[in-house]
């Protein structure tokens, strides 16, 4: 009987020590997956934000067709025409940035389907949205 006493002891703290290590283990975890706090949004985020948006709304006011024009085609390529000369200026700094250049890439096949589409419906507006923004063809 003795024996069997000494091996149900034996089990318990093996049991114990599993459990510990557990414990230890999720108390670890839980210090790593910490919640990120939430950046605030600082002035001169605030500042960029605006200055953009006033960017965005005298493109509009140049390329709109009448006074609620926002989404004509030629109000679209006014935009993506400032986006992509941003990239182009941002990839010559930094070369190696593949993620831009695919984004860059998508935006100069879209404006380039909007062109198409354009020219096909109606190739006078064509034709002065690119004297407008200076696009060869």
């Amino acid at each position: 009987m003795a024996k069997k006493k000494v091996t149900k002891k034996v089990t318990k703290v093996k049991k114990v020590t599993k459990v510990t290590r557990v414990a230890k283990a999720t108390k670890a975890a839980a210090k790593k997956s910490v919640v990120p706090k939430v950046k605030k949004i600082t002035a001169k985020a605030e500042k960029k934000a605006e200055a953009l948006t006033q960017v965005k709304k005298e493109l509009v006011a140049l390329s709109a067709t009448h006074s609620t024009d926002t989404g004509s085609p030629e109000v679209q390529i006014a935009i993506l025409t400032k986006r992509i000369t941003e990239l182009t200026e941002h990839l010559k700094i930094h070369k190696k940035d593949l993620s831009s250049r695919r984004g860059l890439l998508g935006l100069v096949n879209k404006r380039r389907k909007l062109l198409v589409y354009l020219m096909k419906k109606d190739e006078k507006r064509y034709q002065v949205i690119t004297e407008k923004l200076g696009l060869e063809k």
